[in-house]
């Protein structure tokens, strides 16, 4: 997966965690509306918040399972640095 989510992304974490099929097109089209609007509760978002977490080895933001949109979601997981990023703020020189 790439460091950040895309909607194409979400779209199958939406199918593989919670077994609901969404086309990508309808996120990009719609990225306002809610996740209940195309059927996903609040127990579908909690496994893709999840399944991201398993997938990328390091925990999503607390407010992750909060979010109400598309949006709303990808904005807050693709703040999150990832463990490459983290590496290369690391100073190996010891200064």
């Amino acid at each position: 997966m790439n460091a950040q989510l895309t909607l194409n992304e979400l779209a199958a974490l939406m199918k593989s965690a919670a077994g609901l099929t969404v086309d990508p097109k309808e996120l990009a089209n719609r990225p306002d509306a809610t996740f209940t609007e195309f059927g996903l509760d609040s127990l579908g978002l909690l496994g893709i918040v999840g399944e991201l977490e398993n997938r990328q080895g390091r925990p999503m933001p607390t407010d992750a399972e909060r979010c109400k949109t598309p949006r709303d979601f990808l904005a807050l997981v693709n703040t999150v640095p990832t463990a490459h990023t983290v590496q290369d703020n690391v100073s190996t020189t010891g200064a």
